[in-house]
């Protein structure tokens, strides 16, 4: 009598297709992936832009699940990071494609990369949207209709908040036929399938780096080496202002920068002179009115327990003096949860803000090495993964 009335209790919720949403909510999306195969109603259940949307916006502060780190431009090294420690590479090479001049990472957003392949000469570059938890991938379609070969492409950023839509935007910058002096927007929508001219041609600081735009709080933002800065508003398709970067006057030369967002944080941070442990990390306020110092960072305890961070053998007064360079901020639920991935000489760590605690992450690998005091990774290698369902 029991098993007749689980049984029949089991084909009621089976049945009941908004019930098996909600329960299927509450899984994480790699499994879901898997969950497809059920049957034909998990499938499109899970399939649809609705539940994806829900299942973003209920796991918006679950755990990043990793970083990948650029090795070779084709070839990645993942490190799982916090409970996902255990779960498999996503990838190892991007070969979701082939393409016939190999391909490379240009960004990683919210669960998303942005690829494209190497130019090669006789072969228009390529452009791809990949997500690496479903496998999933699309090609654009070529930029600029006939107008393309008389263009330059200066960056092309992803944008994704799939919290608030299952559809995202490419945002090219490239110059124009009837100047240099100028720029243009190119927006490419995932609802329309096409590319669009966005707004008149633009001027921008000779130096502003378009390569790496960084996607937060609906706007692609850029920065050039000088302090620059310029950002523009995905939706509602035109520039805003972006407070000054808070950068030190009178330190000497900068040895290091950082500008990333992660889960819905902005970052930036600078590293001045050559035996510098210390620094502050600043974050930006959402809407815009500046930026603040989140955390203060000391790395002196780190420096006694890797003698190998110090370049003894070089002069003290050298810029790279101490070996060590800041991968990524992973930001997560709360700031004692929140680590600085560190690359030393031979091995990766993490170092949490919080309580300013660290642990070995990854050995590299002796054939993997430079040599010794090299290092291999910068923070323009490193791309931070989540899971996501996605649709591309």
């Amino acid at each position: 009598m029991k098993l007749h009335q689980s049984n029949s209790a089991a084909e009621i919720i089976a049945s009941n297709e908004d019930l098996v949403s909600e329960i299927l909510l509450l899984v994480p999306a790699k499994s879901l992936v898997r969950f497809k195969c059920v049957s034909k109603g998990w499938l499109s259940i899970i399939s649809g832009p609705h539940f994806s949307r829900r299942h973003a916006r209920l796991h918006a502060s679950s755990r990043v699940s990793g970083v990948f780190l650029r090795r070779t431009p084709s070839e990645h090294q993942f490190l799982p990071l916090g409970a996902d420690s255990r779960s498999g590479c996503p990838f190892k090479c991007l070969d979701f494609v082939p393409d016939p001049a190999g391909l490379k990472i240009l960004q990683s957003c919210n669960g998303l990369l942005l690829c494209c392949s190497f130019r090669k000469i006789g072969c228009q570059r390529n452009y791809y949207v990949f997500n690496p938890t479903t496998r999933q991938f699309v090609m654009l379609p070529h930029l600029g209709g006939a107008s393309s070969c008389a263009t330059t492409v200066y960056g092309v950023s992803l944008a994704l908040d799939p919290s608030k839509s299952s559809h995202y935007d490419v945002v090219c910058v490239r110059s124009t036929v009837e100047s240099a002096y100028f720029y243009q927007i190119e927006i490419y929508s995932s609802r329309d399938r096409d590319w669009r001219l966005s707004g008149s041609p633009f001027v921008a600081p000779f130096d502003m780096v378009f390569d790496n735009g960084v996607f937060w709080n609906g706007v692609v933002h850029w920065i050039s080496p000088t302090g620059a800065s310029l950002c523009f508003d995905v939706k509602k398709e035109r520039f805003r202002t972006m407070p000054r970067l808070p950068i030190s006057e009178n330190q000497g030369s900068r040895r290091f920068r950082y500008f990333g967002e992660s889960r819905g944080h902005m970052h930036f941070f600078e590293i001045y002179g050559s035996r510098t442990a210390q620094f502050k990390i600043f974050e930006l306020e959402k809407d815009y009115s500046g930026w603040f110092v989140k955390y203060h960072v000391e790395l002196d305890s780190m420096v006694s327990a890797f003698p190998e961070m110090v370049r003894d053998y070089m002069d003290p007064g050298y810029m790279n003096y101490y070996a060590f360079v800041m991968l990524h901020l992973v930001r997560e639920g709360s700031n004692e949860e929140s680590s600085l991935l560190v690359h030393l000489p031979g091995k990766i760590l993490t170092f949490n803000v919080g309580d300013k605690t660290f642990r070995k992450l990854y050995e590299i690998p002796a054939d993997q090495s430079k040599g010794y005091g090299s290092l291999q990774y910068g923070w323009l290698d490193a791309y931070e993964f989540i899971e996501t369902l996605a649709p591309v």
